[in-house]
């Protein structure tokens, strides 16, 4: 198996083991940043741990839970701090949203999507 088929199977297998927490739904806004408006459901792996120390990020897309299709690596120059992020279920219109939320402020980011 290749490094990047790996790389993929074990995010697979981290999700697949995980109970995924939806704590920030579709359209709900952001706890601290009223004015961010999550375009989709936003939450994380229960029982991980991420660079914030809290649970691993993850966008979920109205195609539901599935294989990890795309990750964000992201940049917070005001909590600085890097970040994965895992997407799934995205449309390509829904990846494009998550990417223009994610390079907002003093946050940039990076789609690197499944092959």
């Amino acid at each position: 198996m290749q490094a990047q088929d790996e790389f993929w199977s074990y995010l697979d297998q981290l999700v697949a083991t995980s109970r995924i927490v939806i704590d920030r739904p579709r359209g709900s806004t952001h706890p601290r940043y009223p004015e961010v408006v999550y375009p989709l459901d936003y939450g994380y792996l229960e029982g991980t741990t991420a660079a914030d120390g809290a649970g691993v990020d993850l966008w979920l897309g109205s195609g539901g839970v599935g294989p990890v299709q795309a990750v964000i690596c992201t940049v917070d120059l005001l909590k600085r701090e890097t970040e994965v992020k895992l997407l799934m279920g995205c449309s390509d219109d829904e990846l494009q949203q998550i990417l223009a939320l994610t390079n907002e402020g003093g946050l940039r980011g990076i789609l690197l999507q499944r092959v």
